[in-house]
């Protein structure tokens, strides 16, 4: 029986070549677009999954609050919150501490490696996180000061190791750029996986820390004093977080009674590790982060278009139910059942659908490279069914998705083929229901309005990127290469003035505008200082600010524009940091402060570190980070140190030739170090890779959406068109014009998409206008924006179903008529 099913659908297919294309190409399309996605989606949801203790690890957070406004929401704390926490919390079970220093140069031998990502932490970093040693002390690998642990791939370039035997490695000694001292290799463990939100090339033991002389890394304890350290910790499996959290009201007040650090009140919160990719709006992020809205975003359309998708097929096959019922009153007369009937249609759409599914396959195989050069990532079909990779919930949502769409889709059609009636049928008394009519109607209509949704969502995401990109913020970033800099081995007294000479120089290379020392590039998240207030005024009121350290140079290589008073001079750096009395501040600080305008704010004192300033220039605002946030008020110190970026301005003209110079005085000045180099418009604009992304994926596969939905218009307005061709026939006859017919054929069809546009306006004004609120600065939502996707729409049918309409309306009239 199975093998006649078979037969008989693939009998059909054949038969009917167009609308078996039709519906083939649509799935196809659709199921192409939805695999792609959720590659991306699962592989984003997989982040941090592959560990273990995956869910009984969170992340300690910090807010600051001052007269009860959230002034810092971050992820970095005190020294001592990790281990005060497993202390005095019985379901805490372990804890780790994490410090990330500045990418590192690494020397064995007469070897130097650059650009290396390193972690401090302690022996608990690996029993709490999954990242498996391959070989040596995995237990107390970290125990002592200056061990290390390197990763395979760091290992294989360091030591030119080719083959899997990493013994030879272990117990070796190398030197890391800052302190110049000999650190131990202990242990090689795997590569970090790309889905883990924490990256390192090596771990050093966290004790190097608080080795207290053997170098020159910052002295810390565990206390409550030093508030740049990350925290993680473990609980007992099962435990319920948000009940350990609300006891950390009290933890607060045990060890901040009073105001110690900050002038702040501290509240501490618990983030699951599987949330801190996504889920992250914190301040001085460690890891990898992505964006829920995104890829939320991005599943809602995947979903989507294979709903399109499967709505066209379920359109076609009941509307050309008509040509079938013949053929089904037949099987009823000769003895078929109507479960008979259900399993012969079913077999048929099953085929159709995994036909479908198999060239999307093939499509996906093809599109993949292309697909992984858009998202920055390596992905496969892997990631669609690897419990391991992104946990149970996607691949059975995924799986489950297929299999309702798949069967549900089928399932409809042979239901409504199956139920016509024989006697009806043979004596050609039978037509389509009004019921079924409506109901196709609907579906063209729900169809359309999700398309119409995704066009207005392009527009949006399109404008806002853009506006985004064209925002003026305060300074020219454009054509500002920024040197990476120099690592000193030990201390060094003449660096500052070698620092200054080589500016000097940079500024005598032709087609170089300037240089600048500072502590932050553009982008960078800057430090906070805490009760900032005005002495010569009667208030007691305190502010916290962000605070950047900068040079002479800096207003004029970035083009920011002085609004009071007057730039740095020399005379206002001093070597000695506790003697530096004057500062200049940013125009939102001088609002907050209380000044009246920013001449008023000139020569005025203001107390900051403990001690007193002079003001003595207000700035224009600049946007430090990307548009997401607002501005914040800024004070500037005249100060720069060894390990400040050097921001260089350069003329679009021969810019290679202008880089090879720059290098050249770079190595006189700085022998043995590497040059590298970056455009800080670049790295300014990555913190957009995500919107970007968004925008790019957004509008791609809203064109699929779109191109599906024709798809089923054509198939739609094609069967229309032959089962009214003797009406076309007789208007003809009787002197209807090519225009009317066109008009006849077409108006349904336009009248069921301004149904769908008058359905998704408002829902896409909603879903468009909530994502807008991730952006302190965004555009507002025209009413030219629905206007022009209406029209869009309204055309793209049109072009859809003119072609067929016309090839009607100019057919000869003899021919349709003879047919009947």
């Amino acid at each position: 029986m199975m093998k006649n099913y078979f037969k008989v659908a693939w009998r059909n297919l054949r038969k009917n070549k167009t609308f078996s294309v039709i519906n083939i190409a649509g799935l196809a399309i659709g199921m192409t677009a939805c695999l792609l996605i959720l590659q991306y989606v699962s592989f984003e949801l997989s982040y941090d999954r592959f560990n273990k203790n995956a869910a009984d690890l969170y992340r300690v957070t910090n807010d600051r609050y001052q007269h009860g406004k959230l002034l810092q929401h971050g992820t970095i704390t005190y020294s001592g919150v990790g281990p005060a926490l497993r202390n005095d919390y019985p379901e805490v079970i372990n804890n780790t501490g994490v410090e990330p220093f500045k990418e590192m140069v690494l020397t064995y031998g007469d070897k130097k490696i650059g650009e290396q990502s390193v972690l401090a932490v302690d022996n608990s970093f690996l029993s709490m996180f999954s990242y498996p040693i391959t070989t040596g002390d995995g237990k107390d690998g970290l125990k002592n000061p200056n061990e290390v642990i390197l990763t395979e791939k760091l290992a294989r370039k360091l030591f030119a190791i080719t083959n899997n035997n990493f013994q030879p490695v272990i117990g070796k000694l190398i030197v890391i750029s800052r302190d110049s001292m000999p650190y131990k290799v202990t242990a090689v463990c795997k590569d970090v996986p790309e889905n883990s939100h924490l990256s390192f090339d090596l771990l050093v033991s966290y004790s190097t820390l608080y080795s207290g002389g053997n170098g020159n890394w910052k002295e810390a304890n565990n206390d409550f004093t030093d508030s740049d350290f990350w925290h993680y910790i473990e609980l007992k499996h099962g435990a319920d977080y948000k009940k350990l959290e609300a006891k950390l009201t009290a933890f607060s007040q045990k060890y901040f009674h009073g105001d110690k650090v900050s002038g702040s009140d501290e509240k501490f919160l618990l983030q699951p590790l599987t949330r801190a990719h996504l889920y992250s709006d914190y301040e001085y992020e460690i890891g990898k982060t992505g964006s829920a809205t995104v890829v939320w975003g991005l599943f809602i359309i995947a979903v989507l278009i294979i709903i399109i998708a499967w709505v066209n097929y379920i359109n076609l096959s009941t509307a050309k139910s008509m040509e079938r019922a013949k053929e089904v009153g037949i099987r009823k007369v000769t003895g078929a059942t109507r479960m008979q009937l259900i399993r012969q249609f079913l077999t048929e759409s099953i085929i159709i659908n995994l036909l479908a599914l198999s060239v999307a396959v093939v499509m996906v195989v093809i599109a993949q490279k292309g697909f992984n050069s858009l998202t920055g990532h390596q992905l496969s079909m892997v990631y669609l069914f690897s419990t391991g990779l992104s946990g149970y919930g996607i691949t059975v949502g995924i799986v489950a998705l297929m299999f309702i769409g798949i069967t549900g889709s089928a399932f409809y059609p042979a239901l409504i083929l199956s139920a016509f009636r024989p006697i009806l049928v043979l004596k050609g008394k039978f037509t389509t229901s009004a019921k079924g009519i409506l109901f196709r109607k609907i579906l063209v209509v729900g169809q359309f309005a999700i398309t119409v949704t995704l066009i207005i969502g392009s527009f949006v995401v399109y404008k806002q990127i853009r506006y985004l990109n064209q925002q003026d913020l305060g300074m020219n970033l454009s054509q500002i290469l920024v040197v990476k800099p120099p690592i000193l081995t030990r201390w060094d007294s003449t660096f500052i003035s070698r620092e200054n000479s080589f500016k000097n120089e940079l500024n005598q290379i032709p087609n170089v505008k300037g240089a600048s020392v500072t502590g932050r590039i553009a982008g960078d998240e800057l430090s906070r200082a805490f009760n900032i207030q005005r002495t010569d005024a009667n208030t007691e009121s305190r502010f916290t600010m962000r605070n950047e350290s900068i040079d002479a140079d800096f207003i004029n290589v970035y083009d920011i524009k002085l609004l009071a008073g007057r730039n740095f001079i020399n005379t206002d750096f001093n070597p000695n940091w506790n003697k530096l009395h004057n500062i200049m501040i940013n125009k939102t600080a001088a609002t907050q402060l209380g000044f009246h305008s920013n001449r008023e704010a000139i020569g005025k004192p203001i107390k900051a570190f403990g001690r007193n300033f002079d003001i003595v220039g207000v700035i224009n605002d600049v946007h430090q980070k990307s548009l997401r946030y607002p501005l914040e008020p800024t004070i500037f110190l005249p100060s720069y140190g060894t390990d400040n970026p050097i921001s260089v301005k350069v003329s679009s003209k021969d810019v290679a030739s202008t880089i090879a110079s720059i290098k050249a005085k770079y190595a006189t000045f700085f022998p043995g170090n590497f040059f590298d180099y970056y455009f800080v418009d670049e790295k300014f604009n990555r913190q957009y890779i995500d919107d970007q992304l968004f925008g790019k994926v957004f509008g791609i596969f809203a064109g699929f959406a779109i191109f599906i939905a024709c798809l089923g218009l054509f198939g739609l307005s094609l069967l229309a068109t032959a089962q009214r061709t003797k009406e076309v026939g007789v208007r003809k006859v009787l002197g209807a014009s090519v225009s009317n017919i066109v008009l006849l054929l077409s108006k349904d069809f336009i009248k069921l998409v301004l149904i769908a546009f008058i359905i998704a306006s408002p829902v896409a004004w909603f879903v468009m206008h909530n994502w807008l609120q991730d952006f302190a600065y965004r555009i507002n939502i025209k009413w030219w924006v629905f206007a022009l996707a209406g029209l869009l729409s309204v055309f793209i049918a049109l072009a859809t179903i003119s072609f067929q309409s016309i090839k009607a309306a100019v057919a000869s009239p003899v021919k349709s008529l003879r047919s009947e």
